[in-house]
């Protein structure tokens, strides 16, 4: 497909790699050696993400902003590299256990590295709630809300349970976003653009339900596990049916 002439741009004649593309039309490029290029097509504001990075890079191993702006064509954000690769290269799609440890080893340490107190940015219930503006046809959710009304499901998030612990999210928890070093540890996470404070389980249920679809059934216990937390329904179930929403 076409580069975005913003991408082109900033790669000031580099040569590109393309390594992302999302479901919302996003694309991800490196400039190998030198920087990651994250574009968004209209009405993607990027800045957001600019601004967690900024603050989580002071605590934790995320991408260190070098620059970020926007235009009529898109926005987009420039950041140093880092170390490892992906929780969904192929090298660790064949070491889904070791792998799944990984995340949910790296996925604590992050939980215990950024300050809650300090933080400026919040994940919690209301908030994402109030962004439900035009919530997802039934027929487009996951199995496990089958049979589930729009009706029913909204009177659901009305009734969130208690926060277990209020951690700083990292919003987008699924396991591609965990990077891993050759050793197969988790060195760093990358996708901030919805971290904030919440309880530690609205990142939970949603990494761990992504151990499902990226290396299939049977992992989820042993991210959390790797995390130190035993299962939670009641939260699980909560936080997976407001992802679907929102």
């Amino acid at each position: 497909m076409p580069v975005p002439e913003a991408v082109n741009r900033l790669a000031a004649g580099h040569p590109l790699r393309p390594v992302w593309q999302n479901i919302l039309g996003g694309l991800t490029y490196e400039v190998p050696g030198l920087c990651f290029i994250k574009w968004a097509p209209p009405g993607i504001d990027l800045n957001p993400e600019a601004e967690r990075l900024a603050w989580a890079a002071q605590f934790t191993s995320a991408p260190r902003l070098l620059d970020h702006g926007a235009d009529d064509t898109g926005s987009w954000l420039v950041t140093r590299p880092l170390a490892g690769t992906s929780a969904v290269e192929g090298r660790w799609q064949a070491e889904p256990e070791r792998t799944v440890e990984a995340v949910g080893e790296g996925l604590r340490a992050l939980h215990d590295s950024l300050p809650v107190a300090d933080c400026p940015f919040t994940w919690d219930v209301p908030s994402r709630r109030a962004r439900i503006q035009a919530p997802e046809d039934p027929g487009r959710w996951r199995d496990e809300h089958d049979g589930l009304t729009l009706t029913q499901a909204l009177r659901i998030l009305e009734d969130p349970p208690e926060p277990d612990r209020l951690v700083v999210c990292h919003g987008d928890a699924c396991v591609p976003n965990t990077l891993i070093a050759d050793d197969g540890r988790c060195c760093g996470h990358i996708d901030l653009g919805s971290l904030g404070v919440a309880d530690r389980w609205a990142d939970l249920a949603a990494a761990s339900w992504s151990t499902v679809w990226n290396y299939g059934p049977g992992h989820e216990r042993r991210l959390l596990d790797a995390y130190g937390v035993a299962p939670d329904p009641e939260r699980t179930y909560f936080y997976r049916l407001l992802w679907d929403l929102t």
